[in-house]
């Protein structure tokens, strides 16, 4: 244990690929499910910004303790990260001007309302990937993405914003991505129909997610035919895998769900020679900090952004005395917490569980990881039925042998 406590050390000294900066804590939109919302135990809105001062200290610590990655990334979060704009380009030339011998890659996500032709024009210059929160048609996506202040969604806006990047930036529009967040209230044929044939969005990558329920203090309700037209797109999906459906009546934001079904079941397996590994570690793990390293405005370190700002268990260190190595291992080896059962569960080798789902902002529960087994067995179960099913149809997931021709409707 103390030889692999050593080589993870190493991945936090010199392999860092990711830090993605807080550039503010405000946003001109309310949206209802946001993680700043108030409706969860984790950040709230207020006028909080990232110094330049401290940016360049969080760039600095990528470059310091990633001498070994050929390739690094600086992301841009908020709030609403263009209300930054003026710090992101600085932010963006400082990371240039001291990038010497890496591959430099920079991301923002944002919520589209901002992107004036001077934004874009410098994004698309700067080659910065740009996700945009889209969540469906007006009906759908005004419901939850309100301005602040007024009683007005921002749909309008924000496919205004894209038209113009599509006629204005083409080749930066084609590389655009949408981050849907899927809200089971909602018809979720509706949702689907307009990622799929609207001609603005409809060939345009998607990155589908469920509402966020780490943290969130209530459950989530959803009407009563979401699961039924949900599981209805899904299997046209596979339909469309086995050639007995076009392509073009499939549900283009359920793809990402094959592309799990392939590297989780294939892909996974197969690099390990299809046999049990000595030893594991159910869902990774991941080395907290090394791979999407996340600093907030006051220059405190987090594993990713998806965790709680309030809990004292995922801060794992501070720009100025780097990383806590050892609250970084406790949450490396937050199979502990839960051996005895782990060691016995079926859906070991794939387990989608991280620290957040145990979290209790100041300590890790057994308790509240383990109450996540059901529904992680449940995905699991679903993932191989598909994957039997499609392998009993002749499909086969390594698309160089694939014999399936596409057949008409």
């Amino acid at each position: 244990m103390k030889n692999k406590n050593i080589s993870h050390v190493k991945i936090l000294q010199s392999k860092l690929g990711m830090i993605t900066l807080q550039v503010t804590q405000q946003c001109n939109l309310r949206c209802k499910y946001c993680a700043y919302s108030g409706e969860y135990d984790n950040r709230i809105h207020s006028n909080k910004r990232l110094s330049f001062e401290t940016a360049k200290k969080g760039i600095d610590f990528l470059f310091e303790h990633s001498y070994n990655s050929e390739q690094v990334g600086v992301g841009f979060y908020g709030g609403e990260p263009l209300l930054e704009f003026e710090l992101i380009k600085k932010c963006i030339e400082y990371s240039e001007a001291n990038s010497e011998g890496k591959e430099l890659i920079f991301s923002i996500t944002t919520n589209g309302t901002l992107l004036t032709k001077t934004v874009v024009e410098y994004l698309c210059s700067h080659n910065v990937s740009l996700v945009i929160s889209l969540d469906g048609p007006k009906n759908v996506h005004d419901k939850n993405r309100r301005f602040a202040g007024k009683d007005k969604g921002s749909f309008d806006i924000v496919m205004k914003n894209v038209e113009a990047i599509k006629k204005e930036f083409p080749e930066y529009y084609k590389k655009i991505i949408f981050s849907v967040v899927i809200d089971p209230l909602n018809d979720f044929s509706c949702v689907n129909e307009f990622f799929t044939t609207y001609d603005t969005i409809k060939d345009l990558h998607t990155l589908p997610s469920m509402i966020n329920q780490n943290y969130l203090k209530h459950d989530i309700k959803r009407n009563n035919d979401f699961s039924t037209k949900y599981g209805y797109e899904m299997f046209k999906v596979l339909l469309s895998k086995l050639g007995r459906l076009n392509k073009s009546y499939s549900s283009t934001i359920l793809e990402n769900y094959y592309f799990q079904l392939k590297r989780d079941m294939f892909e996974n397996r197969s690099n390990n020679d299809n046999r049990l590994p000595e030893k594991g570690h159910p869902s990774g793990p991941c080395v907290p900090g090394g791979t999407r390293l996340f600093m907030d405005v006051n220059g405190f370190l987090y594993p990713c952004e998806r965790v709680s700002e309030s809990s004292s268990v995922m801060r794992i260190g501070h720009i100025e005395s780097g990383f806590d190595v050892k609250k970084c291992f406790e949450l490396l080896n937050i199979g502990k917490i839960t051996e005895e059962a782990c060691k016995n569960c079926w859906a070991f080798r794939f387990c989608t569980s991280c620290c957040a789902i145990a979290d209790n902002l100041t300590g890790l529960s057994a308790e509240k990881k383990l109450s996540h087994c059901r529904s992680i067995k449940f995905n699991t179960e679903l993932l191989l039925k598909d994957y039997c099913t499609l392998s009993e149809f002749g499909f086969h997931f390594d698309e160089k042998i694939n014999n399936i021709k596409f057949g008409s409707l």
